[in-house]
């Protein structure tokens, strides 16, 4: 296999890799309804507010990625929702498929031979491909193991 394929392979898996720590799936799996806006003592967010932001900067990732005419949102405050419950079970699905829907997204950008890992990306600052994957690999991992902690705190996480 060719170093370019593997690469793009290993950075697709990356993506929501589970062997290292829970995958997406797995973090939002179950948590009851009426603990989804909870904000456990001690720790800054609730699992929508955690949700929510995963899904806002992948978003803007995967815009960014794409090439697009694309602006940011203002910084923080575009990135986070602006309440800490969702508004409904119906918010917490759409968020929950539109992330999973994003993640797919990614993984085709880098499986697409036709797309090249290291050009810079047009509009960017010298941004490529390949640091906006493990950007998103390592940004969702941090906020994964912030959701699981606040499903711990909360007594909604069975070690899986």
């Amino acid at each position: 296999m060719d170093h370019n394929k593997l690469l793009r392979q290993q950075l697709a898996k990356l993506l929501d890799w589970g062997e290292a720590h829970t995958d997406f799936g797995t973090a939002v799996k179950g948590l009851p309804a009426d603990l989804r806006g909870t904000v456990p003592k001690g720790l800054p967010h609730s699992a929508w507010q955690l949700l929510e932001h995963i899904r806002i900067a992948l978003w803007d990732i995967l815009a960014f990625s794409r090439g697009a005419k694309h602006k940011s949102p203002p910084w923080p405050d575009g990135y986070w929702p602006k309440t800490v419950a969702p508004p409904s079970d119906e918010a917490w699905d759409a968020s929950v498929k539109s992330i999973l829907q994003q993640l797919e997204a990614m993984r085709e950008l880098v499986l697409d031979p036709a797309n090249d890992l290291f050009a810079p990306i047009p509009r960017g600052t010298g941004q490529t491909l390949l640091r906006e994957a493990l950007l998103v690999a390592d940004h969702n991992a941090y906020h994964l193991g912030q959701l699981v902690l606040v499903r711990k705190a909360l007594g909604a996480w069975e070690s899986k």
